[in-house]
């Protein structure tokens, strides 16, 4: 008995044309990077670095925070190096874009674009100076000084998040353009399969010729 193939409709709302693709993709790049910025700007404006504010009792603390490395403080002396870091990964999700088809793709590159750009305009316009600056965070999980988890901003939040998405897709095989790798091994299949019954029809018509010749 000839077995059905699962194959996701066209009118599946994962899958959807590359303008709205690209439209999503940049509106939550967008919206991760406005506010980024704005949470920084009230962080800045508001917190004082010595009385980290309690919320949730106990389980989230404001404390500000200006951190010249990476996670956990890595590479505090090599500021320079992240700029450059996050022009090449902007550049790949731009590339990766392209093909951009796929509405979960569009939300976790998206993520990730907001991420890293909310990032990169402290590395570019605050002290102490440009391509130098200090990335400003303020979100402390269960300890006002960091020391459970590193202390983060909402542009870390979106980046991690968009990550995580972004392999969650690639481990259940959805490709950017919408499709999965299930379904092109089914179609490959597939069209292995009629090659094979394409000669194999061609070899049966030519015995049959060559027994009435």
């Amino acid at each position: 008995m000839e077995e059905t193939k699962q194959v996701e409709p066209e009118h599946s709302p994962r899958v959807i044309g590359h303008g709205r693709a690209v439209a999503i993709f940049a509106g939550m790049a967008s919206f991760a990077v406005l506010l980024d910025v704005v949470t920084k700007e009230i962080a800045t404006k508001q917190l004082d670095p010595d009385e980290p504010v309690r919320l949730l009792g106990g389980g989230l603390y404001l404390s500000l925070t200006r951190n010249s490395g990476a996670a956990f403080s890595l590479f505090r002396d090599h500021t320079w190096i992240f700029p450059i870091i996050a022009v090449g990964v902007l550049s790949w999700i731009l590339w990766a874009s392209r093909s951009l088809r796929s509405l979960p793709w569009a939300l976790a590159l998206g993520s990730i674009m907001g991420g890293v750009l909310g990032n990169l305009l402290d590395r570019i316009f605050r002290a102490p100076g440009t391509f130098h600056g200090h990335v400003v965070d303020f979100l402390s999980l269960f300890d006002p000084y960091g020391r459970t988890w590193p202390i983060f901003n909402v542009a870390d939040m979106a980046l991690v998040g968009g990550v995580c998405l972004a392999i969650l897709l690639e481990l259940t095989g959805r490709q950017r353009d919408g499709s999965r790798l299930s379904q092109r091994d089914d179609e490959k299949k597939a069209a292995e399969g009629d090659a094979r019954e394409a000669d194999s029809a061609a070899a049966h018509s030519e015995r049959g010729s060559q027994a009435w010749s």
